[in-house]
């Protein structure tokens, strides 16, 4: 069985769409493209790499899959390991692409069988969307988080409306000094409750 690790920036009020840029999604009619970027430094950047650097294979969204594939293919030398690794696309209109090893996938099941084989980690880059299924079905093993000190209010969020009941073990953490909190967590199973004076 493989672990399963969702990686991206939310702001404070979980919202993760078009981090990267302006043009990256303003699907929804979304105004503050390119939120992440001012609160870039050294600290982030290099938490970054070391997802990127990461032996790992990737499961992507296809709206993050097309981002990905107008960018990487001519980046190659900059991550030589979105090239080289297995990308499973989870997609119900796509079925080929001629970046190598990209596999598509289209059911739950595919998800499950994904999960339970043998081999590295699986990393999940934005995909909102496809991570709610993977959440929703218990599929994830790991969060990490770099959350942002801003609010938008509006945007696609890490967590819909709806139950999603888990609790989670914070293993690491760090601030940078943009005021970015990179939050690694691992999924602990049920939430537990209790009383207070109890």
């Amino acid at each position: 069985m493989r672990k399963i690790i969702v990686t991206t920036n939310i702001t404070l009020d979980g919202v993760m769409q078009g981090m990267g840029g302006p043009n990256e999604d303003a699907s929804g009619g979304f105004e503050f493209g390119g939120w992440s970027v001012p609160h870039a430094d050294e600290v982030s950047g290099k938490a970054v790499k070391r997802y990127m650097d990461a032996n790992a294979e990737y499961l992507l969204g296809r709206k993050t899959f097309e981002i990905f594939y107008s960018v990487w293919p001519q980046r190659a030398d900059m991550w030589p390991q979105i090239t080289e690794g297995t990308k499973y696309v989870f997609s119900n209109t796509l079925e080929k692409s001629d970046w190598k090893n990209t596999v598509f996938l289209n059911k739950l099941e595919d998800l499950k069988k994904l999960k339970n084989s043998n081999g590295v980690d699986i990393h999940v880059w934005g995909s909102s969307e496809l991570i709610q299924l993977l959440l929703e079905n218990d599929l994830v093993d790991e969060l990490h988080l770099r959350i942002h000190p801003v609010i938008l209010g509006e945007g696609k969020k890490l967590f819909k409306e709806g139950r999603i009941a888990t609790e989670l073990a914070l293993t690491e953490s760090e601030i940078t000094e943009k005021g970015v909190i990179l939050a690694y967590y691992n999924r602990t199973g049920e939430v537990r409750t209790g009383t207070y004076g109890a």
